[in-house]
């Protein structure tokens, strides 16, 4: 009698310590509730600033800009033009526009004329954007003149927002009625996919409305002049910067891509409302600042798309004080961020920063397989329901279905919940801690990316028999995409494996180094044991010729901070930068510190002439 009076007490403290649980998870952590203009579109919004601030900078390119009601009324033009071609709610018209005026213009031109826009970065390969074109069903393309050339072929209407503006300007310019409402789609954006071709996220505009009020409320975007936007406006990172500013009257400022463009930026002004950053670019950010110009320039550093270090963060918490430094988490599929921890000076010097806590009318649960609420400091897998949940895959219908589930927790029986795949748990203050992934998805540089797509296109190519792809962090502590060949007749060589990826797929998705192997390690079950794959030796990579050589002082000074800021022992002259792990950022430096010896050339040379031999004939 004894052991069944037990065993029922045990039974009720578990289910007890169960519903106690899930009230704090429910009622506590993910009461977020808070009010936002839900009834209406973001192009609303940006109209009803105008009314306000009708000669307010709205946008800075360079040596152009135009006012707030200039902006609006070459939008009005544009989607009044863009209306005579058929399009409304729920239509998507591809943008593929270089970061300039017309971008902007474009894209509320778009989301007046009640559509949605498809982001195209005109540096994808032509594949890619082909893929899109067609995926998307998009019947007109707005582009710019200089990249006609280089676009697919395309059956609908393409329009230049430059050389055929003339045409445009004779629409009026006035706000036109209202098309759109907020359930209609204002973006779709396209991320990797695991078979093989990207997919496309769906985003309406209310869920836009709730994370654009919560950001300009939560990163006091009105307290300063405004944003730089300096990433690709296909990386849902930008919409910060592109967005927030122009909801409370402030300046955008298109910056030229580079790491060193950004810099020049930031040092140009002080007091930037926010800076939408990557870990990775923080890094080379603190790297290329002087230490002691950084205090006051900037007054958020928002900082999204991959895992964050405390580490990280030391240069700014020294030398910029009072700049808030912000993790912004968040998939593409639930609106750039829905997650966000706030460093303080309480905080450690070394570790993970914490993700923190839900944004406004989100929330997130750390669930286990029978989507039960983990106990604190266990871990579960992320779910994001509210008010951020987007709307699913553009023509998948199955992956949606997998991924965007019932709400269990909702009292909206229409609630969804977003799968994740990354892993979670609750540390002891009670913010999640983000640990990683359950698939083969990885973050590079903030991009999204399934290594499957990778290995799918890699394995297309002649002289593949079999690959696998993997992310592994190098000696700088940055995630880099090794691909491990096992080579067929005729054989692969790198330079061409290299050039081929580039012809299908984003820069940011070729692997940094290729390995070749005799095989592939498998399980015992006949899968690849990619724990096993060994990783590149980069002191190997280094030092192809003989290392006594003379050299000249040109040839000494890049041999040095080469081996310097790609971290290996001994750079030769016939030594690959790519091959070493180099990439934009790092490029960066290079040219940052070869300039400051003496020693000047262009990105375009470095990545032209991918050797120090090569290089040294080109520098000034």
């Amino acid at each position: 009698m004894a052991t069944l009076v037990q065993e029922i007490l045990n039974i009720r403290e578990r289910i007890t310590g169960g519903l106690s649980l899930r009230r704090h998870v429910v009622a506590e952590f993910n009461n977020t509730a808070r009010a936002y203009p839900y009834d209406k579109c973001v192009h609303e919004l940006f109209e009803a600033q105008v009314e306000r601030t009708p000669s307010a900078i709205a946008v800075v390119a360079d040596d152009r800009q135009l006012t707030y009601a200039e902006l609006n009324e070459r939008a009005n033009q544009l989607a009044r033009f863009l209306r005579r071609f058929g399009i409304g709610p729920d239509s998507l018209v591809g943008l593929c526009v270089d970061r300039s005026l017309e971008m902007i213009v474009g894209i509320l031109g778009v989301l007046k004329a009640g559509a949605g826009y498809v982001p195209m970065d005109p540096t994808y390969p032509e594949d890619r954007l082909a893929f899109m074109l067609q995926d998307a069903n998009v019947f007109v393309l707005l582009t710019q003149s200089h990249l006609l050339d280089q676009l697919p072929s395309h059956n609908g209407p393409r329009l230049s927002l430059d050389s055929d503006w003339d045409l445009i300007a004779k629409e009026r310019k006035e706000n036109l009625a209202a098309w759109a409402n907020p359930a209609n789609l204002a973006y779709v954006i396209y991320t990797s996919g695991s078979t093989g071709k990207p997919k496309g996220v769906m985003i309406h505009h209310r869920r836009l409305v709730n994370y654009l009020t919560w950001a300009t409320e939560t990163y006091e975007v009105a307290a300063g002049c405004g944003a730089p936007v300096h990433s690709s406006f296909s990386f849902d990172l930008t919409i910060t910067s592109l967005f927030a500013p122009l909801m409370v009257g402030r300046t955008i400022f298109l910056i030229a891509d580079g790491i060193e463009n950004l810099v020049e930026a930031l040092l140009a002004r002080d007091n930037y409302s926010l800076v939408k950053i990557t870990p990775a670019h923080l890094r080379a950010l603190a790297e290329l600042m002087p230490a002691d110009q950084v205090r006051g320039r900037v007054r958020a550093l928002v900082i999204g798309g991959e895992a964050l270090h405390m580490e990280s963060l030391a240069f700014w918490r020294t030398h910029a004080p009072l700049t808030r430094l912000i993790n912004e988490y968040g998939p593409t599929e639930t609106v750039v961020g829905c997650c966000v921890y706030e460093v303080t000076e309480d905080d450690p010097v070394s570790g993970p920063v914490p993700i923190g806590t839900p944004v406004a009318n989100s929330q997130l649960y750390a669930l286990d397989e029978s989507l039960q609420p983990v106990a604190r400091g266990a871990t579960g897998e992320l779910y994001i329901g509210g008010d951020c949940v987007g709307l699913g895959y553009l023509n998948r219908k199955q992956l949606t279905d997998d991924r965007f589930i019932a709400d269990p927790f909702s009292r909206n029986c229409r609630g969804r919940l977003y799968r994740t795949g990354d892993l979670a748990r609750f540390n002891e203050d009670g913010n999640l801690v983000y640990l990683g992934r359950i698939d083969n998805q990885v973050k590079i540089k903030g991009f999204r990316i399934e290594l499957d797509e990778v290995e799918t296109i890699l394995n297309q190519f002649a002289g593949v028999r079999e690959c696998a792809v993997v992310a592994r962090e190098d000696a700088t502590g940055e995630k880099r995409l090794i691909a491990y060949v096992v080579e067929d007749a005729p054989q692969a060589e790198v330079d061409e494996l290299r050039k081929a990826m580039k012809s299908k797929v984003p820069e940011y998705m070729v692997p940094s180094t290729f390995v070749k192997m005799e095989a592939l390690p498998l399980t015992t079950n006949g899968k690849v044991d990619r724990q096993a794959l060994p990783a590149p030796d980069r002191k190997q990579n280094g030092c192809t010729e003989n290392c006594a050589t003379k050299h000249s002082q040109a040839e000494k000074t890049l041999m040095k901070i080469w081996a310097e800021v790609l971290k290996v022992e001994k750079v030769g002259l016939n030594d690959n930068f790519f091959d070493l792990g180099g990439d934009s950022i790092l490029g960066t430096l290079i040219l940052a510190r070869a300039a400051q010896a003496g020693v000047k050339f262009s990105p375009r040379q470095l990545f032209e002439h991918q050797t120090i031999a090569a290089l040294t004939n080109v520098t000034r």
